[in-house]
């Protein structure tokens, strides 16, 4: 999947309106036995002992053993594909005949109206499943449009980083979506066996204001960001991946030739915050050796991250698209030649390499070994929550109709080894791919235009990483990467802690964030950086410290 990096899009902003919801709009659900918090603008955290009686029973749907393992949080590699299939549904999902509205994110060009692909699926889910699928880098503006108008699809894909930055959603969430609790907790989920094979952590994380509130993701990766580098090309020129940061900035000097239309560099933000050693895996919080909680602005590793942006920028080895205020598509660039080294989220590693290399069958797409800014310097990497993506229900719509709903999701929670994902991921033989010697599917043009992720998108599964012909060492490549990135994962003091960000914190978050993007990219002088920190500190980031310290210590920790 595309844990595309948080951060990435532009212009998200609050939840227009739903600010204005109070107690009245969130009547008719009282809060459950064993989870003592209820929805509040003040932020609320749910431990993972309190959501214990609120997630569904976990069985086991891993049906093959993996060829690389994976060092958890990191998911298995699969470098063979099964040579037999399971069928794992065998009933039809939907039996309505009345057509599910969804909403799904995509970092690439909007497949067409006319799908083969989503006609395939459909006629096994038995119905129709019409799609939504916007813009990833935008997605945040669609959700602040649909939720704002509080009109929302019947299933809605939002991913964790915009929730980050959705101001009351702890209240939001509960006047929009329905409650899953009654549906799917303990032995419930027997009804909707493969949603029991998704990840316990992940669905305790999926836990807003003691309810069960939609349907997990579970990360494949616990890292939000990867910083990628087109090998076949620094190979070729001789040039080797930078161990520090400041060979990431003579990589930087020697592959920029705008004459030639090269810069070196996409987008590499969130990447040089970790490799300056700025942590804050918890929204940007963490505790320091002393105890006390700061925000990663407020260290001098981030200051540091900042100025080194500023430089890249300043000196203009950043692409002009990607510095311009929309920025541009860094994927259409990276697959060009036009940049050669970008940060991103691991799951677009795939979805970029696989269609590249059909066009250019030397495009070699690598994750650069983590290193730290200075030798002998460790990098902090951040650890993401279980749960990368949510989908949510729309609330109201009736027992039967909530049920159906669920058991759309319990097919797309399909585990690799079924019929169900090889049609979801690749679409149909001899129209969207064909199989090598060994078995292996081999898309073509079709699917690079039909495949959206739309189904994947659509509902957790468990985690995996797989392969293909075409870049056969791709599933080792990112296991390994990720087993080597794992040394250095960040401690999180509230993991296992569902923290629901205040409404002071959450509707700070982008207009700081656009703050500090104008001083990475010269709008605003350096000088106004401490300025910057001391305006979040008075707007929220002291309240926010207060809350997170209190979270901690309501805890034990």
């Amino acid at each position: 999947m595309a844990n595309t990096l948080p951060g990435a899009s532009t212009n998200r902003r609050n939840f227009l309106g739903l600010v204005g919801l109070g107690a009245a709009s969130l009547a008719g659900g009282g809060v459950l036995a064993g989870c003592s918090k209820d929805p509040s603008a003040k932020g609320t955290a749910t431990n993972a002992q309190q959501a214990a009686g609120l997630v569904p029973q976990f069985k086991d749907s891993t049906l093959i053993q993996p060829d690389v393992k994976g060092i958890r949080p990191m998911a298995d590699g699969y470098v063979k594909y099964p040579t037999s299939l399971v069928d794992a549904v065998s009933e039809k999902a939907i039996t309505s005949g009345k057509p599910i509205t969804a909403t799904t994110p995509w970092w690439g060009p909007a497949p067409p109206a006319g799908n083969k692909l989503n006609e395939a699926v459909n006629a096994d889910l038995g119905g129709a499943i019409n799609f939504s699928i916007q813009d990833g880098n935008t997605y945040g503006d669609k959700l602040n449009t649909m939720l704002g108008a509080r009109d929302v699809p019947d299933l809605t894909c939002i991913p964790g980083w915009e929730v980050n930055k959705l101001a009351r959603f702890s209240e939001g969430v509960h006047a929009l979506f329905e409650d899953l609790t009654p549906h799917l907790a303990g032995d419930k989920v027997n009804a909707y066996p493969l949603l029991a094979g998704l990840d316990t952590a992940a669905w305790q994380d999926s836990v807003w204001g003691g309810k069960l509130m939609s349907v997990p993701f579970p990360t494949d990766a616990p890292y939000p960001s990867v910083l990628f580098v087109r090998k076949d090309v620094i190979d070729e020129r001789g040039v080797a991946a930078p161990t520090t940061l400041d060979e990431l900035y003579e990589f930087g000097k020697k592959m920029t030739n705008a004459d030639k239309g090269e810069w070196a560099f996409g987008d590499l933000w969130w990447e040089v915050q970790q490799i300056c050693g700025a942590g804050g895996s918890e929204n940007g919080w963490l505790k320091t050796a002393d105890g006390k909680i700061v925000n990663r602005m407020e260290l001098p590793e981030y200051k540091r991250a900042v100025e080194f942006m500023a430089r890249l920028y300043a000196e203009k080895l950043i692409h002009p698209e990607i510095a311009a205020s929309k920025g541009g598509d860094v994927t259409t660039l990276f697959k060009g030649s036009k940049i050669f080294m970008y940060a991103t989220g691991g799951g677009s590693w795939k979805e970029t390499w696989r269609p590249a290399v059909q066009v250019n069958p030397k495009f070699n797409m690598q994750a650069v070994k983590v290193f730290g800014a200075d030798k002998g310097q460790n990098p902090v990497r951040w650890r993401t929550r279980p749960a990368i993506l949510w989908t949510f229900v729309k609330k109201g719509l009736g027992q039967e109709r909530t049920q159906e709903l669920l058991r759309v999701l319990n097919y797309t929670a399909a585990p690799f080894g079924t019929k169900e994902w090889e049609l979801q991921n690749y679409g149909v033989e001899g129209t969207h791919f064909k199989r090598d010697a060994s078995g292996s599917p081999v898309t073509n043009d079709l699917w690079v235009k039909e495949f959206a992720n739309q189904f994947v998108f659509l509902g957790g599964r468990p985690p995996v990483v797989v392969g293909g012909p075409d870049i056969p060492t791709y599933a080792a490549d990112f296991v390994n990467w990720g087993n080597d990135a794992s040394k250095y994962l960040e401690t999180n003091p509230w993991d296992g802690i569902k923290v629901e960000t205040p409404t002071q914190m959450a509707a700070i978050a982008q207009p700081t964030e656009d703050k500090i993007t104008d001083i990475l990219r010269g709008r605003t002088p350096i000088s106004d950086f401490d300025k910057v920190v001391s305006e979040w500190r008075a707007a929220g980031g002291d309240a926010g410290r207060d809350f997170y310290a209190k979270v901690l210590a309501d805890n034990g920790r």
